[in-house]
């Protein structure tokens, strides 16, 4: 049966494609296509009018290659979308050094025919994995304004109210909201208190806990009054500093409910995927970095072994060797996934938190903090550790439902 490999070179709203068999024979010269219903009809109407079995490989670059990909998968043709490192890498055998759409279609098209028996097949699931990925990465975005808007609000507090964020330390709600960011918009001026007397302004306090369903106690009121008859503000108490506050207060309370609804969209949605279960039974993955993580890795069996999902997170051991040389210790690679390495690393600071006896990677991280190693080692060890673990029970289960 006739091979027919078609590379497909994505870029935003059009398409180079090259359609090639084994031992160079082109089957069509590099050509363009628009991103439209009409033009990606066409394409699926050429693909199927060619003999023998075809199969189409792109970049996941992007969002870019999301509609041709769901189109033409729609249409029941193979396709692959694999990492763009996988082709970078691949036959890079030539001095001479040529960049160009049509080049670099040809040279997917090669690296199909290559690849040919390990091609994974791009399937209505990945498109949950796709949706999963672009919260995470809003997720990760509103979280950097959530800070923003956090470090601004303290920072106009130190002229009115001067440590009142640190009064309160409970978790959002699921709407967001925080109790030190109500209590400062409620009391927004050190003036607020103290003018009032310590009587009068613990029976307004425990009202407003009431009213906004917050907890009451009467030690905690005593120790923010005793507080404000030493703080000195620099703003006045007026409407115009009132007003700044209410900014202040607003633009927090939106990215953090905004936040917060990702959160709980980011796991219903990771809820949906099969090995949900056995990513949330691992320590020190919880309903927000569970979900990030599966976001982050994807489908595990797109990894040949455990070597490439720690070489994917830049969490993969270096080699420096040469004749009789051979260095002991070598930084990792760090050439993968940021955000996936981040979200390791706070799984790695929740075992040490939560300090599970009974798991490995925390008795593996407890013993090289024992060893007295430096931070960023026994973190990137554990993630390495973790990711390796993740990858055993993960594929092993989805290749149990297969």
């Amino acid at each position: 049966m006739n091979m027919n490999a078609v590379g497909i070179d994505v870029s935003k709203g059009k398409s180079m494609i090259a359609i090639i068999r084994p031992y160079g024979e082109i089957i069509s010269l590099p050509f363009e296509i628009q991103h439209t219903s009409d033009e990606i009809r066409c394409l699926i109407d050429q693909i199927k009018s060619i003999e023998g079995e075809s199969r189409i490989v792109m970049e996941h670059t992007g969002h870019y290659y999301e509609p041709l990909a769901r189109e033409l998968s729609l249409a029941h043709l193979f396709v692959s979308a694999v990492n763009p490192k996988l082709i970078k890498d691949f036959g890079e055998n030539s001095l001479r050094k040529v960049k160009s759409d049509k080049a670099d279609a040809l040279k997917i098209a090669r690296y199909a025919l290559d690849s040919w028996n390990d091609l994974k097949q791009y399937s209505l699931m990945d498109e949950i994995r796709n949706q999963l990925k672009t919260m995470n990465r809003q997720f990760g975005f509103y979280m950097k304004h959530k800070t923003a808007m956090k470090n601004n609000f303290i920072g106009i507090l130190d002229q009115t109210f001067p440590g009142v964020n640190t009064y309160f330390n409970s978790p959002a709600r699921d709407n967001g909201s925080q109790k030190w960011v109500d209590f400062a918009a409620a009391y927004w001026h050190v003036d607020c208190v103290r003018k009032m007397s310590l009587h009068a302004f613990t029976d307004h306090y425990q009202k407003w806990c009431k009213r906004n369903k917050y907890n009451f106690s009467q030690s905690k009121a005593e120790e923010i009054y005793g507080a404000t008859m030493k703080l000195v503000p620099v703003l006045p108490k007026d409407a115009l500093t009132k007003l700044i506050v209410k900014q202040a207060v607003d633009q927090l309370n939106i990215a953090s409910k905004t936040v917060e609804q990702l959160r709980i969209l980011m796991n219903a949605t990771a809820s949906k995927l099969p090995e949900y279960s056995i990513v949330m039974a691992m320590k020190g993955v919880g309903a927000s970095l569970g979900p990030q993580l599966m976001a982050e890795i994807g489908d595990v069996r797109r990894f040949t072994h455990k070597g490439a999902i720690t070489a994917f997170a830049g969490v993969d051991p270096g080699v420096n060797q040469s004749g009789t040389y051979d260095q002991k210790s070598v930084r990792t690679s760090k050439r993968g996934s940021s955000t996936l390495r981040k979200t390791l690393f706070q799984v790695m600071d929740a075992l040490i938190k939560t300090k599970p006896q009974d798991d490995a990677v925390y008795q593996f991280l407890d013993k090289k903090r024992a060893q007295g190693k430096p931070y960023y080692v026994y973190m990137t060890a554990g993630a390495n550790k973790f990711l390796r673990i993740y990858y055993g029970r993960v594929k092993e289960y989805l290749l149990s439902l297969s």
